[in-house]
């Protein structure tokens, strides 16, 4: 689940976040992220206390928590954006769950996956 716009603001911020919500109602989780002004701002930390979630973030210049996330949209910009002509919104979309559903179902990567030992 991903919400794409023109402008990294708060509104992006909070459209993903509310979609979050209203698909695990009840969950609490620790809601991670970086320590971009969206996420610093005392209208998201309200939105946090709210739905009692406890915020994580990393320390200024250690950034290795989001490692991950950060190789896989190297991945993305790399190979989605050289592969494809994105000529609007709707393109783009389409473009990103495309990928995403190769990436994952085509070329699963063990790095993304917690195997449970039982």
């Amino acid at each position: 689940m991903y919400v794409i716009s023109c402008r990294n603001d708060n509104k992006l911020v909070f459209k993903r976040f509310d979609k979050a919500i209203e698909s695990n109602p009840d969950a609490k989780p620790i809601f991670h992220s970086d320590r971009g002004f969206q996420y610093t701002r005392k209208v998201f930390q309200q939105k946090l206390k709210t739905h009692e979630m406890e915020q994580l973030m990393s320390r200024v210049g250690h950034c290795i928590d989001n490692g991950p996330t950060e190789g896989f949209w190297g991945i993305i910009r790399s190979e989605m954006y050289q592969m494809n002509e994105i000529i609007d919104e709707a393109t783009l979309t389409y473009v990103i769950n495309d990928y995403i559903k190769c990436y994952t179902k085509e070329r699963p990567q063990d790095r993304y996956f917690i195997e449970l030992q039982i």
